[in-house]
């Protein structure tokens, strides 16, 4: 197929490079000419793993990338991966979707046949029929379901394995309506994927569609809330929270993924997606309780870090080591890393913070420039007198000797991937 992509982002990106990779002639459409140099270069400024040697095998080839929507008419279908950041009350802000998909739109309007148009940003249910839709039948001249076609296609990419979830992905999910000539798009879209590894399509309406994706991430987010929740009571009774973790997901009813307790959450997708379907809940007269817990647990998970950091130092005027900036490992994004609060309720208090990642550290510098930034992590320890584990990096795991440069030993781990030694002073923060 001829796959055209509106957004060169982290998901468009990806996307690209993974149907590019399946067979597929791909083109990303994006107005930063410098990525789209880029891609045409075989290069990504994105750090994701097994993506580099994607872009580098297919840009300029069969992933080619261009500022000019004309290239939609000669392809089949068009995916829109544009960015649905949250406004200040944590409603989405849709004007780069309203705005690619008029282009789209016009693109479409000398086109004869039949075009599909797929939503694969995160949008609220019932945006792309009633805010979208009118946009793209205006635009091109088209009626959805004749000229055009709309579904929805949500993603469910991890960053640091975002590759190997599209690849392999639990599930393909289509809003379509009943459309069945974007069903049929869609399947020959996906084939390569579904019949390699059997993955379920879940055929739904465009709503549906939607909802699923805003449905999977909160109740994950919720799971990581509850077990924190769990995990600090867990602390209170001194109680080893991940022995308690490993039995209960035993039950397949809970299952064992997502109960590593520590100190929470963070991201693009989990903060922008809870946050989203709060606020729309609200606007059509519901109160989300549980998921307004789920976030306040979240919220409170660095403070306690930083509490119990203080039961054992007294960080004014003292070097401090936070190990781990990105958010999780395998990603450079500090997009709402639970470092950003650990930083700042450090320099509040007065610390001299250290902080170190292997891949993340230029990203945090944009958001703390005037803290120090080490180059290992026996750097960042040298001298400190507490360090706090923010992101299980497994090179954390191996640090041992390094401790003993600290003036004073005191590390407190919030992801449970420091191994405890002598001559140490350790504490978990919920266990």
């Amino acid at each position: 197929m001829r796959v055209s992509i509106v957004g060169s982002g982290y998901v468009g990106t990806t996307v690209a490079a993974c149907l590019a990779d399946i067979g597929h002639e791909v083109y990303n459409i994006d107005i930063d000419e410098e990525l789209v140099d880029a891609i045409n270069a075989g290069e990504t400024p994105i750090h994701e793993p097994g993506l580099d040697a994607l872009v580098s095998a297919y840009g300029g080839k069969t992933l080619q990338a261009s500022t000019d929507y004309d290239v939609i008419r000669d392809t089949d279908l068009t995916i829109l991966a544009l960015p649905t950041p949250n406004e200040p009350d944590g409603s989405i802000d849709l004007s780069a979707m309203k705005a690619g998909i008029e282009s789209v739109g016009k693109a479409l309007r000398e086109k004869d046949g039949y075009h599909l148009v797929v939503v694969k940003s995160t949008v609220i249910p019932g945006t792309t029929e009633d805010e979208l839709r009118p946009i793209l039948e205006e635009a091109s001249g088209k009626t959805d379901g004749d000229g055009v076609g709309l579904a929805v296609n949500p993603e469910f990419q991890r960053e640091g394995s975002a590759v190997d979830d599209f690849m392999e992905p639990d599930k393909i999910v289509v809003g379509t309506d009943g459309d069945e000539r974007a069903l049929d798009l869609l399947a020959t879209l996906y084939e390569p994927i579904v019949t390699d590894w059997d993955v379920p399509v879940v055929e739904t309406g465009r709503r549906e569609g939607e909802m699923i994706k805003y449905a999977n991430n909160s109740f994950l987010a919720a799971k990581v809330s509850l077990i924190n929740d769990l995990g600090n009571i867990c602390k209170e009774f001194g109680v080893d929270a991940y022995e308690v973790a490993d039995a209960i997901g035993l039950d397949d009813r809970i299952g064992e993924r997502f109960l590593r307790s520590g100190v929470g959450w963070g991201g693009s997708c989990f903060p922008k997606d809870v946050d989203a379907i709060r606020a729309a809940a609200r606007d059509v007269g519901y109160e989300p309780k549980m998921l307004d817990a789920t976030v306040a647990v979240n919220d409170e998970q660095p403070e306690r870090l930083l509490g119990l950091l203080e039961d054992h130092v007294d960080v004014s005027g003292t070097r401090v080591a936070v190990l781990g900036l990105a958010f999780k490992p395998g990603t450079d994004d500090i997009r709402n890393s639970r470092a950003i609060p650990v930083i700042q309720g450090l320099l509040d208090r007065g610390a001299d913070v250290v902080g170190y990642d292997p891949v993340a550290s230029d990203e945090m510098r944009e958001k703390f420039p005037d803290i120090e930034y080490a180059d290992s992590p026996a750097d960042a320890l040298d001298g400190a007198s507490g360090a706090v584990v923010v992101t299980d990096w497994d090179e954390f795991a191996a640090l041992d000797e390094e401790f003993d440069a600290m003036a004073d030993a005191v590390v407190v781990d919030g992801r449970r991937i420091v191994s405890r030694r002598d001559g140490v002073t350790y504490e978990g923060l919920t266990w």
